[in-house]
Order: C-alpha cells, then structure tokens, then sequence
C-alpha cells in the first residue's frame, strides 16, 4: 500500500545555497550542502555556477508541444523562447534553475524552479531517483511519464518536458503555489469548509475525473493531498504513479428531461398560477471505463473502497468511492470511516454498515448527504456513478445551479489562508446554488418591463387596466 504524499512549504534561504538530487527519500530543512557529496548532478541558487556537471548526458523526450487549453500560459512562451536558443533545439537541465525544494512523495522529490533568463515564469520539477527504486515503482514512474503525457485539461497538470539525466527521470509541470488541499483544510475551523466552497472544489475535481474516465484512465489516488491549488485558486490534480487503463468507448445518449414551470399571474412574479411540464430532449456524453479491472491494493486507507480491499478486483467505481469519501471530509473534516489506527479504519470500510453523519440541517446539507450516501454505497454495482461516470454526478441537486461548460470561469471561494490571483477572466460569480438569484432577477426585469408598459399607454390615453390586459394576453 502507498504511502501519502506530503506537500511542504521551505523557506527561501541564500543564493549561494546549492540544492542537490540525492536518493535519500527525506526531506533537507537544515543543511542542503551535506547533500553535495551524496550525488553527482547538482543544480544551484547562484546564476554563475555551472547547473549540470561536465559530462552528464542530457536527453529530452518530445514533448514541447502546446496544449490547446493551455497554449495562451506565458510558461509555453518562456519555454519556446529557451528552447530556441538551445544548441539542438530541446531543453535540458542546464536551462533550470533551482528555487527551494517543496514536496517530497512516495516516488521523488519536487522543486519549485525557474528558467534562466525568464524569472516570469515557474514550474515544478518532480525528480526521481531511478537507482533508489524497486522494479514496481520503476513501472510507476513509466506509467505517470505516459499519462502526464497525454493530458489537455484545465484542472490537470501539463509536461513541458521529459527528461532523462543520468540515473534520473525528471518532469517539468506547473507549480501550484497554494500548496494542497489538505493544508488549506488545515487552516480552517474545525478543518471545514463552507458549503459553497465544497461545491466549488468538488464541482472541479468532477471534471478532471470525468476527463480522466473518458481516456480510460483509473485515477486510485484522490485525496486532498493530491489536489493542488494553482495561483488563480483553481484546483489541478496530481500524482499519477497508481493509475491503470482500461478500454472505454465513448457514447452520445438522449434523454427525456421534464421540467416543472408555473406560469405566474402578475408582472412581479408574486403569486403562483398553474403548474405545466414540458419535455425537452437532451443529448448526454458519457465515457466511462466500465470495463477496467485490476487487483493491485494500491492508495491511502482511508480512501480505499470496500471491493479494493477485498482484494477480489476493482474498477472505475474506485474512484466515485474515494469522491465521495472526499466531499465528505471537506464538510466534516474527517474521513466517513476513520477508526482508531489504520487496520480499524479498513474494517470500518469492509463492514455492512453505511456511512453516519452529523446532525447538520444547515442550507444544502440535506443534497450533500444525499450524495454522499449514493457514492458510499459498499456494492459498486449499485454506487453512483459506476454506469454513466460523471454525467449521471453531475445531474444530482447538490450541483444544482453550476455552469458546466463556464466551471474553469467561476472566480474561486474567498476561504481562510486562501491567497488568489484574480484574473480578468474569472466573471462568473462563485458556485452558491442557493437560492437561485437569477431568477429573481428575471421576475424583477419582467415587473419593470410591466411599469413602462404601464406608461407607455397611459401616453396613449389607455387605461391601465387595459394595457394590463393586453400585456397578459401576449404572453
């Protein structure tokens, strides 16, 4: 079983500081010089030093294309400018720049670094020792590379280069300097976030899984330590190491959609008439690998899910277990099934007993719950989500109101220890479903729209009455 991954903030220290890749597995918080001795490719603070000793080969695998979803990010134009001032073309280790370490997992060790030249722009720089790892994590290491590889989304990470030094294997992505989600849950009261908040986040990671699933990739690792906040307060998943793949055939469906209207009785809006229900036909994407299987227990025990534990073979449904798992602790500030050390916990999970919450009946706690309890369901068969993934998620009142298509637009929950870079881009209001205000806006419009009605016939010399009648009647 893997173990979490933690995500440390250090300090900045001096520019002659050097900071070495070693294969020690610990984290440097006092002296990053001892650590010279233990390696023989180093990367320093101070410009003038050499970044890549003499000799080392440096190879980069392709992979300096743009994304379409992320070809406007100053990162690509700093990487094409430093790029094309390269001798073959490509980026190597000499054009980084080592700012502070700040994580440290269960494969490598991140950085926060710069290109040389263009301080504008930061990345990650996750490093992995290929010396120090079993023939297992080896395969991890090539399995992240391949999917890291193919992801265009918003909410998940971009390459922007592979390569491949010595005995090390080195991904440059984004750098999120929020930190995780974990440690911003650290900062609140109780270790909760509002409701609204919970929404935003989990709308947000719906979406990246719904991504993944529709590639056919099995996500296994969603925890609040692996969902990294990106600077616009957006979220980006991370970690990629315990994935699989499975087959997955992409669909359109239609479904009948009946929706319940009262045609209203006045200008305002204010007092209700009949009720009718239209019918209107909708036309649904569903990509969900309901195929994959495996029987590997990989991920953190308290978000594993009951079939993954039995060891008799899971697939898709573990990741709408461990979704579930996570709403549920963002509300609470703890896990649903958390016992008194780690084997407690797993019997917790593999009991018949469903999941408890507390009383709670503040505004939308009610859809929360609802939910939760069809994504903890103990049989997959029958869990939310297993069948249709996302689209059938997305379709429950706890998400009443979100904007699917405008989500990467929604400006981010203003929550304790939360520093975001607003961004000209981000209008649309944060996801609050309730009430829905644009509704009264519209009734509010309609009644303005009756009083110049109103006045304009009384220019006319029609009663008002009259102009009301006929104003109905239109409709």
């Amino acid at each position: 079983m893997e173990d979490d991954y933690h995500y440390n903030a250090l300090s900045h220290h001096d520019s002659d500081l050097d900071l070495s890749f070693t294969s020690s597995t610990s984290i440097a918080t006092t002296s990053a010089r001892s650590s010279l001795a233990r390696s023989s490719l180093c990367l320093s603070f101070n410009d003038r030093m050499s970044s890549v000793s003499a000799g080392t080969p440096s190879t980069e695998i392709p992979n300096l294309h743009s994304r379409p979803h992320r070809k406007s990010d100053t990162n690509w134009s700093a990487i094409r400018a430093a790029t094309t001032l390269s001798s073959d073309g490509t980026l190597h280790l000499r054009h980084l720049k080592l700012v502070r370490h700040v994580g440290s997992g269960n494969l490598g060790r991140v950085f926060l670094c710069r290109l040389r030249d263009y301080d504008h722009a930061s990345f990650a720089l996750k490093v992995v020792d290929n010396n120090s790892l079993t023939s297992k994590k080896l395969s991890h290491v090539q399995t992240e590379a391949r999917i890291l590889s193919s992801l265009d989304h918003p909410f998940l990470p971009t390459l922007y280069a592979h390569l491949e030094v010595s005995h090390y294997t080195c991904f440059l992505i984004d750098f999120c300097p929020n930190g995780d989600l974990h440690s911003l849950l650290r900062k609140q009261p109780n270790y909760r976030l509002p409701i609204d908040s919970v929404r935003f986040f989990a709308a947000e990671v719906l979406v990246a899984l719904e991504y993944l699933h529709s590639l056919g990739i099995v996500y296994r690792d969603l925890k609040p330590e692996n969902i990294l906040i990106r600077e616009d307060g957006h979220i980006m998943l991370s970690d990629f190491d315990l994935c699989f793949n499975a087959d997955v055939v992409p669909k359109l469906e239609k479904r009948i959609h009946k929706i319940t209207r009262k045609k209203h009785s006045d200008c305002f809006g204010l007092y209700g008439g009949r009720s009718y229900t239209e019918e209107e036909t909708l036309t649904e994407f569903v990509a969900e690998p309901t195929t994959a299987f495996s029987k590997s227990c990989v991920g953190t025990h308290e978000y594993l899910a009951p079939e993954l534990i039995s060891g008799n073979g899971h697939g898709n449904g573990v990741d709408w277990w461990a979704f579930g798992v996570l709403v549920y602790e963002l509300l609470y500030g703890r896990t649903p099934f958390r016992g008194g050390n780690k084997e407690s916990t797993l019997r917790n999970i593999a009991s018949t007993s469903d999941v408890r919450f507390d009383e709670d009946s503040a505004r939308g706690m009610a859809q929360a719950k609802d939910l939760i309890q069809k994504l903890l369901i103990k049989d997959p068969q029958q869990r939310l989500g297993c069948a249709r993934g996302a689209t059938d998620i997305k379709r429950h009142p706890f998400f009443d109101g979100i904007k699917w298509p405008l989500i990467r637009m929604y400006r981010p929950p203003e929550v304790r220890g939360l520093a975001v870079k607003r961004s000209s881009r981000a209008h649309v209001s944060h996801v609050n479903g309730w009430p829905s205000s644009h509704k009264k806006r519209r009734w509010l419009w309609k009644g303005l729209s009756c009083i110049l009605l109103k006045n304009k016939g009384s220019k006319r010399n029609l009663s008002f009455n009259q102009n009301y009648y006929q104003y109905k009647n239109r409709k």
